[in-house]
This record gives structure tokens, sequence and C-alpha cells, in this order.
């Protein structure tokens, strides 16, 4: 229940409003109870409403083109560092899990496996070089 005072010419009204359901509230104006219908207004929004016409899409746009298997799977670098040491050589056959080398990133010692065993086809980097992340280290098909 919310209690009002009004003032209307020179008189002091108390107005306790009850109830209000839909557009009709029960009041109590200075101990007598009205029923009062209430008149909105329907306020429009002073924020102005982004409108924009709806996104097209180019033909192929948002698709996830796939590399064709070219017989061939390349072992990356996972992180930028130095080659320490190398445990295979051209020619080796590999078998899935292998460690390839040792690199050392951030002052560790990480131990580079294959995901797929083949033969070593090329061996791209040096022991002492310097690689990026992502840079292909070693080719196996």
């Amino acid at each position: 229940m919310k209690k009002y005072k009004f003032t209307i010419s020179g008189n002091e009204y108390e107005v306790n409003i009850k109830d209000i359901e839909d557009s009709i509230a029960e009041v109590d104006v200075n101990g007598t109870c009205y029923e009062v219908l209430i008149h909105n207004e329907i306020k429009t929004s002073k924020t102005p409403r982004l409108v924009r016409k709806p996104l097209e899409k180019m033909p192929g746009e948002g698709q996830i083109k796939k590399k064709e298997p070219s017989g061939k799977h390349e072992v990356t670098a996972p992180l930028p560092g130095t080659i320490l040491k190398l445990n295979i050589s051209v020619g080796d056959m590999v078998s899935e899990g292998q460690n390839l080398l040792v690199m050392e990133a951030m002052k560790m010692e990480n131990q580079v496996q294959t995901t797929k065993g083949g033969e070593v086809l090329a061996i791209k980097v040096n022991v002492g070089d310097a690689v990026q992340q992502d840079d292909v280290l070693i080719e196996i098909g």
C-alpha cells in the first residue's frame, strides 16, 4: 500500500492506494474508498533504436577450408625456441609418439614428438637453429 498527501485548492487529502488491477485502482481518500480508472499514457522511449540491414553472406564465406592431404605429415614447432638435438635422420622410420628432437623453449628442454608414423622425408632444421612457433621442423611421409 502506498500513501500520498495531496493539497487541492487549499484542502489536504491523505490518499492510500490499496490495490491496482489492470487500469482500475482501489484508493482510500481521507477514510472513504473509491474505485478509480487510471488513464495511462503510452510513453515513447527517448533512446534511439538501432536498425540494421540483415547481414548477407558472400558465397563461400564462413566455411572452413580443409587442406588437401598431400601424403606427408609436417611436424611443427610448438613454441619459439632453439633446436638442441636431433634424434632422427632422413630415411628413418618413425612411429606415432616417438621423440624426434629436443628444443629449448623458455629455458626448458622440450621433447618434440610426432602424431603420425612413417618415413622421415626431410629435416628442415639443424642443431642450433632458432625457430618460431608453427615453423615446419620435419616432414614425414
